[in-house]
Order: structure tokens, then sequence, then C-alpha cells
């Protein structure tokens, strides 16, 4: 004879969900989750807990990118609010040398960015498959699109306006150039925050706790570059250049003072270690030290006034890319604390 199936265990199942009951009760009344674990007898590990973390590993894995990634950052903030800034100038009839310059500056970068994208993938083909659907809910996915439009558009801007200064206008030129400028126009401005979007997405501390502020970050960071490496190639005479930029590292100065002002165990990548001084660095560059130079630029004598603004525009430039380094590498150290994200959940705002 068979043996007989086992009797549910009806009360002890009925206790359990009890208890499930009453810890998602103490949940949504305390907001956060006290439970205590039993202690395995003879465990080898101590449970998983705010102090030993999870067996003392990390929860979260590190970031795979490589040096490729936050130079992708720097090289599309600049290239994309570069192109916005081409496209107004021509818009408003402004200097037809800055709306060149701005042009090949957006060019240049849609042709280095997505090459810095496929070297840190591997493969092209893995581009490509990103390429397959297109998901809205995904900023992965949505960056991957925007950089295929501006791409297309600032490029086709470029050669289109370069034939016509050589060749002269002609219709399908004057087409090519408008569509090319209003598309690069279009997806300038996401492609130069989104990839603020894409960290702040994640589950990694320092990004996750910052994501709302990061896109407005990163997209004044990179204005304050494409400001910059402009006036480098010769317009330090253009005023509205002038106020991007003081706006940019004013802008810049602020959002260093709001994390310095805050103390929580989140931000410490970004103050302390070798990705603190990084991060700092590139703040300083970015914001008060060129805010501080251009100030004294209004002040100064017409060469003066130059040499101050070239030199706020190389501050610009290299705070820029250090901005971009030191985040990425305080992502890194934040994915290696392996108590945070455990201890987070008990952090009061």
């Amino acid at each position: 004879m068979s043996n007989p199936l086992p009797t549910p265990n009806v009360n002890g199942d009925l206790a359990r969900e009890r208890r499930i009951d009453e810890i998602r009760q103490h949940a949504e009344e305390q907001g956060r989750l006290q439970v205590v674990g039993k202690q395995v007898i003879g465990a080898p590990f101590p449970k998983a807990s705010p102090e030993y973390g999870y067996y003392q590993i990390p929860l979260l894995k590190e970031p795979p990118w490589t040096w490729e990634i936050p130079l992708y950052f720097f090289v599309g903030g600049a290239a994309g609010a570069a192109a916005v800034i081409g496209a107004i100038a021509d818009y408003t009839g402004g200097n037809r040398e800055l709306v060149r310059h701005a042009r090949w500056i957006a060019a240049a970068g849609s042709v280095i960015s997505p090459a810095l994208l496929i070297s840190d993938l591997g493969r092209p083909e893995r581009f490509l498959a990103m390429l397959r659907v297109f998901k809205p809910q995904s900023a992965m996915s949505v960056g991957v699109w925007t950089l295929v439009g501006f791409s297309t558009g600032a490029a086709a801007a470029a050669f289109a306006g370069y034939l016509r200064d050589r060749y002269g206008a002609s219709l399908p030129l004057r087409v090519l150039e408008n569509a090319g400028q209003a598309a690069s126009l279009a997806f300038g401005l996401p492609f130069s925050n989104y990839t603020g979007v894409l960290i702040g997405a994640t589950a990694i501390p320092v990004w996750n706790r910052n994501a709302q502020s990061l896109p407005l970050h990163f997209g004044a960071s990179g204005l304050g570059a494409a400001v910059g490496i402009l006036e480098l190639l010769g317009h330090r005479k253009n005023r509205a250049l002038q106020a991007l930029g003081l706006g940019a590292a004013i802008f810049e100065t602020l959002e260093g003072a709001l994390i310095e002002s805050r103390g929580h165990r989140h931000l410490d990548p970004l103050k302390r270690g070798p990705s603190g001084w990084i991060t700092r660095t590139g703040g300083a560059l970015g914001g008060p030290v060129p805010t501080a130079l251009r100030i004294a630029s209004i002040f100064a004598t017409e060469n003066r006034s130059q040499s101050l603004r070239r030199w706020a525009a190389w501050s610009a430039v290299v705070g820029s890319l250090l901005t971009r380094i030191g985040w990425i590498h305080a992502g890194h150290v934040s994915a290696r604390d392996w108590k945070l994200p455990l201890a987070i959940g008990t952090e009061r705002e």
C-alpha cells in the first residue's frame, strides 16, 4: 500500500500568513521595516543586517563601465549643448562663424559618442541590438535612440552647411541643412543631459538618491563645456556666450553648495577618498572658478577680459570632464559599500 499524502499544516500556514500581515501593517505605520531574522545554529555567517550586510558581500554590482563612459558623458553633453547653441544662433541671425563652429562641435560629438559607446560594449552588434525595440520606460533605450537621432541631424547639418559654403546654396542642400539642424536641436537638449537620468535610474545609492538633480547638473555642465570650447575657438567677444557660460557656472556653484550642505551617508563618495577629490575638483573648476573669472572679465579691459574668459573656458571644459569622471568613480565606491543599501532604509531625510 502506498504511503498516504502528508497532512497539510493548516495552523502553521495561518500563523505565517498572520505574521506577514503584521509585518506589512508595521511597515505601513512606521515607514520602515524592522524584522529580526533567526540565526541558524552552527551557521558560518551572521544573518543579514545593516551591521553585517548579506554575508558581508556587496548587495549591488559595480557598474561595468570603463574609461569610455565618462568620456562619452562629457562628449555628449558638450556636443548636445553646442548643437542647441548653433541652432538658436542661426535662427536669430547670429554670427555665421559661430554657427559653423557649433555645428562642427556637434558633428564631431555625433561621431565620437557612438564610437565610445560601441567600444565600451565590446562588439558593434550589441549597439545594433539596442535599436531593435524602443522602450519609453527605459532611460537606456530612450538614450540610444536619442543618440541616433542627434548624430544623424548634427552630421547632416554640418555637412550640408559645408557644401553650401563651398559650392553655393541649392534647394536640396537647404532642405538637408534645415532638417538636420531641426533634428539636432530637438535631440541636442535631451542628449546633453539624458546621462544624468540614466545613472539616476539605477539602484546605486549615490546616483539614485540624486536622481532629480543629476539631469540638470549634467546639462549645466555640458553647456559650460560647449561655451568654453566655442570661446577657445575664438568667440571670446560674444556677449551671449558670456551670459550662457556665467549662468552655467553659477548653477554649478549652487549645485555644489547644495551637495556639500547635505550630510547623508550616501553622499560620502562625493566628499571622501579619490572619488571625492575628483568630484570636488571638477565642481570647483566648473562652478566657482569660471564664475569669478567671468565676473572679473566684465570689469576688465578688452585684452584682459579676453584672457580671463579664455581661462574661464579652460576651467569649465576641464571641470565638466572631471565632473563626469568623479560621478562614475563615486558610483563604483557606492556600490562597493555593502552596508549602505541596508542602512539607507533607516535613514531619515
